[in-house]
């Protein structure tokens, strides 16, 4: 377009001018009062941005033969009635694989059955720590030269759990056997940002913990001749309602991750699996949650995601459900096939707003991390509860302008029917469980905004 001189006849318009113009239809408005806004991670969003906004900045491009793939999460209690849901997922559209095994005794052999593994690609998600069940499927994915993602994360689940899977020592010497394990197309190593996302951290908070977290197991292996057959790294990501925001996120974390692995001399792209944020979700008016999910699986796409697993309206008080499923599903499908964006990852490159706030999440994320890094790592920082903090009081900050209605959500803060009637649909309980127990560290708990509201609507239906 840039050979046809099409606006040759447009003079240009400055930044300046632009000013003078929105200051004059604000009559005497204070400009920065009401136009800009400032994010929850301290970042000044303007009313406009142009080429002016991206000078002397980076960006960072997703290659042109990015793909992304539709995946679709199974639980895996039964590894013939898994694999019986997986194929039949497999005819109607899905392309990757997410199962979660519970326990060392599934059978893989019979979950994979008859699945086209060099076609497909596969991830794991193991709530156990073990040696010989893992060694087995590796052995069996190798035979089948299938493309899979392990995600074994023993620092998320001290995280989250507040417990190590045996203990530090035992938990390393299991995970170093483990990852020798890894091949180019068999990745062993997972990065779980999403539990960040969910307990209510920032944007700049997810991206310099996440790869704090990664640089643990980074520094871990740096003696390791064999470093390059362990990645890529997987990165497993939440994506929340800010839709501008969220893309930027997950290019800011690609970037990011370059960078990193460049001061260790690693080359090669991070992998990233997308998937809905729980927190925004809802349990009255849930229908809303399609058009959340919808909103978000958009962000992952244009993000450059790998594979983004869209979660079902009901999720967060039903058990599985054809119906659910399928329209998770169907909105992924509608994506890629009726909405063109099948390409999607190039699309946002150069856009004026998302290249700022990207390279503006980097900057403080990157600073962030090297504030960790300084008082002495992530795993430290962890043990020390400091990363628990600052979560709780980012999460703090967030309901606090949920509760004040500032961020809004339809049908639960904003707009409720009173004729809403829940108590007698719910099949999974749908806040924060507790149960007392000993942990080593405080754990990170993911809780959803609108659970004190829901509550109470519960209580007087």
């Amino acid at each position: 377009m840039s050979d046809t001189n099409l606006f040759q006849e447009f003079p240009e318009v400055s930044t300046k001018e632009w000013k003078q113009k929105i200051q004059v239809d604000l009559k005497g408005a204070d400009y920065n009062e009401a136009l800009v806004w400032e994010s929850l991670e301290g970042i000044n969003v303007k009313p406009f941005y142009n080429q002016d906004d991206l000078k002397d900045i980076h960006s960072y491009s997703m290659p042109s033969d990015h793909k992304w793939h539709i995946g679709q999460a199974i639980y895996v209690a039964d590894p013939i009635k898994a694999n019986s849901k997986a194929l039949e997922i497999l005819k109607k559209g899905v392309e990757s694989l997410v199962f979660t095994i519970p326990e060392e005794s599934i059978d893989f052999e019979k979950l994979l059955s008859g699945i086209d593994k060099t076609g497909v690609v596969l991830y794991f998600n193991f709530e156990f720590l073990a040696l010989e069940p893992t060694k087995k499927l590796v052995s069996l994915l190798s035979k089948e030269k299938a493309k899979a993602y392990l995600n074994i994360d023993i620092i998320g689940n001290l995280a989250k759990e507040g417990n190590w899977f045996y203990n530090l020592e035992k938990d390393h010497d299991i995970f170093t056997e483990l990852v020798s394990l890894g091949t180019s197309d068999i990745s062993i190593i997972g990065v779980d940002l999403s539990l960040y996302q969910n307990a209510g951290a920032n944007m700049v908070q997810q991206l310099a913990y996440g790869l704090a977290h990664a640089n643990e197991y980074l520094d871990h292996f740096i003696n390791s001749k064999k470093i390059e057959a362990h990645l890529p790294i997987t990165f497993k990501v939440a994506v929340g309602s800010n839709y501008f925001f969220e893309i930027a996120k997950i290019k800011a974390l690609r970037w990011l991750w370059n960078s990193l692995a460049s001061e260790y001399g690693i080359s090669g792209e991070c992998h990233i699996m997308a998937q809905p944020s729980k927190r925004n979700k809802t349990l009255y008016d849930y229908n809303v949650n399609m058009l959340r999910t919808t909103s978000e699986s958009m962000s992952a796409v244009l993000g450059g995601a790998d594979t983004v697993s869209n979660s079902a309206y009901d999720a967060i008080y039903h058990k599985d459900n054809a119906f659910g499923e399928r329209i998770a599903r169907n909105q992924l499908l509608l994506l890629k096939e009726e909405g063109y964006f099948s390409d999607a990852a190039q699309f946002t490159d150069g856009a004026y707003y998302i290249e700022s706030v990207t390279h503006q999440l980097a900057e403080k994320a990157l600073s962030l991390f090297k504030q960790v890094e300084k008082s002495g790592g992530f795993l430290e920082n962890l043990k020390k509860g400091n990363i628990q903090q600052k979560i709780k009081e980012s999460a703090e900050k967030e309901q606090q302008l949920f509760d004040a209605g500032k961020i809004v959500s339809l049908g639960t803060n904003k707009y409720q029917n009173p004729q809403d009637r829940m108590k007698d649909d719910l099949e999974l309980y749908p806040f924060v469980k507790t149960k007392a127990r000993k942990t080593i560290i405080e754990p990170i708990i993911e809780k959803r905004l609108a659970e004190a509201t829901e509550q109470k609507r519960l209580n007087d239906e």
